[in-house]
């Protein structure tokens, strides 16, 4: 197709769109085809006839012909700047090089003038240092020639020139100061015909103007001057350190000397009253320490602000103070504070020495906040003159003048030293819990020593036989022949009988453990480690805390505890077997159940953990505890198993007071009158005793256990009794009756393996009441099927009527006849015993723990059996 159009040809609003500069922006294609093809779209809308792609072609042939001229313009354009771009780039690069070529010329002149520089400059700074050399040694020459010359003066003994410069002034005095105090060195080191006289001379003027200084520091301090004291102190400090005008401003301050006149102790009665007793708690304040505290802290507040003002070297002079402020005022307030706690008791002497150490402690807290800030000496006169003035002072630090902050630490120790050093405090500690502890428990001791010593010898009953007989008068007050010869008897051999008159008797209820008494042991034991850890060091604690907790061991575990577990030993084992047992042991086991648990909850409470620091303290500790605690618990198991025994063997002696017909009587009218048998009843009534007493003292595992011991050995008891007795169908009623009360007994011990022991023995009672026909049934049956039938013969045999229905009975069991099976019949019998252990799951070798189920936990303490 041929285009017949040409760009000329192409409309306003074509050619607007075919520019350059339509395609320089943002341009997009759809749009271009769009805004070109717009008026020729709207024309072929509106005619009627088909459509007519010929305008179109056209249009878009003259646009194709436009946009390849405008490419055309556009590639010509673009070489053209390229080659223009060329030539400048080239231009570019030959400036740069130029550039380059000059800034290397400039650096290097700069350099060579920087090199210049530094070599001027260490000429000058050569020049300047022996410029400065020389101007020290001529002011050295010209000192020396000064000093020479004020020597010569002195020598001659003219002072004229320095008593004109003294009267210039400040400046004048601070450099006669000066003057002097090289005059001086230089006396000391001259070696000539005069030169004594002159130093004596010398050593006289420097006296005058160090008097002179110090009067007048005095009356300026007294009319308030500081700027006139700052200055009598600078020259001081310049002429010979400064020391004798701090000496002289500590020993006038008034401070001191009011404390010296008015050094009266202040009375505070409450507090010496409630000092030696232990139940109150330890005062926290002393009156007159108070006071004294009050004025220090007022004191050094407005001194503090009076140095800074005054001293060059105000730490060195708050220091010099303060020390003087311990060594006189607060350590002669102690002493006379601890000599007067020493006269009333240890525990005064300690809680005093701990009252003062909270104090001091609090004191040296508040003094701290006064720091002031430290002055170097100038020279190293002054430097010497500082180290004598803190030497003087008790001052730790010989070097240099310490902080504040550690010379009040250091003041404090030094302060208590005396009372904690080395074993001195620790030793009255113990002594004074020992005392403490002996006045507590003296009735209680004196208590069980006499019961001990009631429980004695042949030779001791033999003493008291005589004593008796000694004792006894006739009607008419005249001595009878035995009595004076049981007299004769004791003084010769020298046994005195008013001893125990003259002590003071001894009441029931000053034996009897208390856990009131126990935790008041307690609270002065932690009053008593509280003070340890106050005063003592704190690499100390854990070693302190071990030597109290021996103390307390020792208190509690053995004069206490252990003595009442040895009288109720005693008292068992010199009880009489005729008659009932006492079950007071019971209730001095509970008491030591409960003092046990408190003391052991109070050691890993409060005491281990203190130790922690110290692996190898705290494992001797509980090491220690651990076997003191087991002493304890041996001898309450063999207290225990000694009351089971006492209680077995009495239920023995009630059971072998059984007559021999008691379940084989005669008048069968008589016997159904009574319930049960005497032996019978007095049994349940004694474990009725044992059951009640046993629940109200015991608990948890150690009770069911006991109460198991006492069934299980009844038990054994009861078989054994049994085989003793002929019973007849009239006894056998008796019989069933005792051994249902015993059942009903024990099943109110609520011990379901002893349930089954006492219905095996009512089962056992009643093949006396089965009738002879149905015995064999009967033993085959229940509890006694279990049992082999040879073992429960001797009881059978014991039926009234075993002679007539026996050999019948022996013929249907295949057993032996009586007179072929007497051997081994008791020994077969044993094995009944035996077989009642398959009865039910009960060990019988299980021990009592003595601690119960609910105290294990607290105590830390392994059961073992009692």
């Amino acid at each position: 197709m041929s285009r017949a159009l040409k760009p000329s040809s192409l409309g306003p609003s074509l050619e607007e769109h075919l520019r350059l500069s339509t395609f320089t922006g943002k341009f997009d294609v759809t749009d271009f085809v769009g805004s070109i093809s717009e008026k020729l779209i709207t024309q072929s809308r509106t005619g009627n006839g088909p459509f007519d792609p010929k305008p179109f072609i056209q249009t878009f042939e003259a646009a194709i012909d436009r946009l390849i001229a405008v490419r055309k313009e556009v590639q010509v354009k673009a070489e053209q700047m390229e080659k223009s771009v060329r030539v400048s780039e080239r231009e570019y690069s030959k400036k740069m090089v130029d550039l380059n070529r000059g800034f290397e010329a400039v650096a290097g002149s700069f350099t060579g003038m920087e090199s210049r520089i530094n070599t001027v400059s260490r000429t000058a700074v050569r020049m300047g240092e022996q410029l400065e050399t020389v101007h020290l040694e001529r002011q050295r020459a010209q000192a020396a020639y000064d000093i020479i010359d004020f020597y010569n003066q002195l020598s001659k003994g003219d002072t004229a020139r320095l008593d004109t410069m003294r009267k210039e002034g400040r400046a004048g005095r601070r450099q006669v100061a000066v003057i002097l105090r090289r005059l001086n060195t230089v006396a000391k080191e001259v070696d000539l015909p005069n030169a004594e006289r002159t130093r004596e001379s010398i050593e006289k003027y420097c006296e005058k103007f160090e008097k002179e200084m110090l009067n007048l520091f005095d009356r300026c301090y007294r009319k308030g001057d500081p700027k006139m004291m700052n200055h009598c102190a600078q020259t001081l400090l310049e002429f010979n350190g400064g020391a004798s005008c701090v000496q002289v401003y500590v020993n006038q301050h008034d401070f001191f000397i009011n404390n010296v006149r008015t050094n009266k102790p202040v009375e505070d009665r409450i507090l010496w009253e409630i000092l030696p007793d232990p139940d109150t708690s330890p005062p926290k304040t002393e009156q007159g320490m108070a006071d004294l505290f009050a004025e220090i802290r007022s004191t050094v507040e407005t001194e503090a602000q009076i140095v800074k003002a005054v001293f060059p070297n105000p730490s060195v002079v708050m220091q010099v103070f303060l020390q003087r402020v311990f060594a006189q005022s607060i350590q002669q307030h102690m002493e006379q504070l601890l000599h007067r706690g020493s006269s009333i008791s240890d525990l005064a002497y300690l809680r005093v020495l701990q009252l003062v150490h909270i104090q001091t402690s609090a004191l040296v807290d508040d003094l701290k906040t006064y720091e002031l800030p430290h002055v170097s000496p100038r020279t190293p006169y002054e430097a010497t003159e500082f180290r004598r003035l803190l030497a003087s002072s008790n001052s730790t630090s010989p070097g240099t003048s310490a902080a504040l902050s550690t010379m009040l630490e250091v003041a404090m120790e030094e302060l208590f030293v005396p009372y904690t050093e080395g074993q001195r405090y620790l030793e009255r500690e113990s002594r004074s819990l020992g005392a403490l502890y002996s006045g507590l428990l003296a009735h209680f001791t004196r208590y069980h020593e006499r019961t001990q010593k009631g429980k004695s010898s042949m030779f001791d009953r033999m003493v008291n036989q005589l004593s008796a007989a000694a004792a006894t008068t006739t009607t008419s007050g005249g001595s009878t022949t035995s009595a004076q010869a049981a007299a004769a008897l004791m003084r010769l051999g020298g046994i005195n009988t008013n001893q125990d008159r003259l002590e003071e008797p001894v009441r029931e209820e000053d034996g009897l453990l208390s856990v009131g008494i126990a935790g008041k042991m307690l609270k002065w034991h932690a009053e008593a480690v509280g003070r340890c850890i106050e005063l003592s060091s704190p690499n100390d604690n854990a070693k302190n805390t071990f030597t109290l907790l021996r103390v307390l061991a020792e208190a509690i575990g053995n004069a206490y505890l252990g003595a009442a577990l040895e009288t109720a030993q005693l008292r068992l084992e010199a009880a009489d077997t005729k008659t009932e047992p006492s079950l007071q042991s019971l209730s001095v086991i509970q008491s030591i159940d409960l003092i046990c648990h408190l003391w052991q909850q109070y050691v890993n409470t409060a005491l281990i953990p203190l130790a922690n620091s110290f692996v190898t303290t705290r494992r001797e500790m509980v090491v220690f505890n651990n076997q003191t605690v087991s002493r304890i618990e041996g001898a309450t198991n063999h207290l225990l198993q000694s009351v089971t025994d006492s209680i077995v063997a009495w239920l023995g002696t009630l059971l072998a007071k059984q007559k021999r017909n008691d379940f084989n009587p005669r008048d069968d009218d008589l016997s159904f009158a009574r319930v049960n048998t005497e032996p019978c009843l007095s049994c349940c009534e004694v474990l009725e005793k044992v059951r009640d007493t046993a629940n109200q003292n015991l608990s948890g595992k150690n009770l069911e256990v006991f109460l198991t011991e006492i069934g299980v050995a009844f038990h054994s008891t009861l078989l054994e009794h049994l085989r003793k007795f002929p019973v007849s169908a009239t006894g056998g009623l008796m019989l069933a009756k005792d051994l249902k009360s015993y059942q009903d007994i024990i099943r109110t011990f609520g011990i379901s393996a002893l349930h089954e022991r006492f219905e095996f023995i009512r089962q056992l009672g009643n093949v006396f009441l089965v009738r002879p026909d149905i015995l064999k049934s009967y033993i085959t049956e229940g509890y006694l099927g279990r049992i082999d039938a040879t073992l429960l013969k001797p009881y059978l045999m014991l039926r009234s009527d075993w002679a007539q229905y026996g050999k019948l009975f022996n013929d249907s069991q295949g057993l032996q006849e009586e007179g072929t099976e007497s051997r081994g019949l008791k020994d077969r019998f044993g094995r009944l015993s035996l077989m009642m252990k398959d009865l039910e799951g009960l060990r019988l070798s299980d021990g009592i723990p003595l601690v119960p189920a609910g105290f294990a936990g607290g105590f830390a303490m392994s059961s073992r059996p009692f």
